[in-house]
């Protein structure tokens, strides 16, 4: 069975979602939730469901991002997973960094890559005039949002939208596609996964 890790920063609503499906099938096991942010309420979350959890608090390393990715390697490595799942971690990781999980990082971003990489992506989609929306599930790789897609979600924009309104309707999609996601991967396939809204 694969280990899975996730990292969030936040609520944890696609961690949770990801976990339940593990739990559903028994096709991995969710073996460490960390986050960046001792305030995030993931933690709690997956303490409930009896998952180990760690919280490397970023702010005291002030930029020093490699000394911060060492502790989050170290703690990771101890875990020893097969699959890192990022789920809401904000914070850019290095090249360095993920090179040393190459193959094996996973994320979730809240629009159709490779439009809108980066951050506030639900007002730069309503700004640009789309019609429809989305997120992406990718391989990491060094290149920002920029990895191989493994799966794609796709909703309408209504007239009125506002960027809230975006978000709130994608997350259920979010939380269908990143298990779907996960769940291939974890048996070695990475034929993209569509699902339409």
């Amino acid at each position: 069975m694969k280990r899975v890790a996730i990292l969030i920063s936040g609520g944890g609503s696609n961690m949770v979602s990801l976990v339940e499906d593990m739990a559903r099938d028994s096709f991995a096991e969710p073996v460490l939730v960390l986050a960046n942010n001792p305030d995030a309420g993931g933690l709690e979350k997956a303490a409930a469901r009896g998952i180990p959890t760690v919280c490397i608090d970023h702010r005291p390393f002030k930029g020093d991002r490699k000394a911060f990715e060492a502790e989050l390697h170290k703690a990771l490595s101890a875990a020893n997973p097969d699959i890192v799942c990022l789920a809401g971690f904000m914070r850019i990781l290095t090249p360095d960094f993920i090179n040393k999980w190459a193959g094996k990082m996973l994320n979730i971003h809240p629009s159709i890559l490779p439009l809108f990489r980066g951050l506030h992506t639900h007002q730069r989609a309503l700004e640009a005039g789309m019609c429809v929306h989305g997120c992406t599930v990718h391989e990491v790789t060094g290149e920002l949002d920029g990895g191989p897609i493994l799966g794609q979600a796709v909703i309408p924009v209504l007239a009125g939208d506002t960027a809230g309104d975006l978000a709130a309707r994608l997350l259920p999609f979010e939380h269908k596609l990143y298990p779907a996601v996960l769940r291939k991967f974890a048996t070695g396939e990475r034929t993209p996964t569509q699902i339409l809204g």
